[in-house]
C-alpha cells in the first residue's frame, strides 16, 4: 500500500501507461531490422519506464518520494514522444499511428500531471 492508500494497479495512469507500452511494442515490430538496437530499443525502454516508475513510486514510504517517481515517469513519456516524432520523420511511423499515439500520450501526460499535483498538495498539507 502506498502513502495515499491505493495500489498502483488501480491507477488509471498506470493502466493507460501499460496500454501505451503494448502499442509501442506493436508498432515497433515493423520498424527496419537495423533499428532493433536503435530507436526500437530506446522507444520500448522509455515506454516501459512510465508504468514501472509509477509502480515503484507507489511503493515508497513518502508522498514526496512517490511524486518524484511520477516526475520521472513524465520525463520518460516526453522522451518517448521525441522518439515517436523521429520515427515519423524517418518514415517508420505512419501519420495515423502518430496521431493515435500522440493523443494517448497527451491523455497520459495529463493524468501524470494531475497525479503529481495531487501528491504535491498532499505533501504540503
Amino acid at each position: 500500500m502506498n502513502p495515499v492508500g491505493t495500489t498502483y494497479r488501480t491507477l488509471d495512469a498506470w493502466q493507460k501507461a501499460c496500454d501505451l507500452v503494448v502499442d509501442v511494442y506493436q508498432i515497433t515490430r515493423v520498424f527496419p531490422d537495423d533499428e532493433r538496437f536503435g530507436l526500437v530499443q530506446q522507444m520500448r525502454r522509455a515506454a516501459v519506464s512510465v508504468p514501472a516508475n509509477l509502480a515503484e513510486g507507489s511503493s515508497r514510504s513518502s508522498r514526496k518520494d512517490y511524486r518524484h517517481f511520477v516526475e520521472i515517469a513524465a520525463g520518460s513519456l516526453h522522451e518517448l514522444r521525441t522518439y515517436l516524432e523521429l520515427s515519423l520523420r524517418l518514415g517508420y511511423l505512419s501519420g495515423d499511428d502518430m496521431r493515435r499515439l500522440d493523443a494517448a500520450a497527451d491523455q497520459l501526460g495529463a493524468m501524470l500531471y494531475g497525479l503529481e499535483k495531487s501528491l504535491e498538495k498532499l505533501t504540503t498539507t
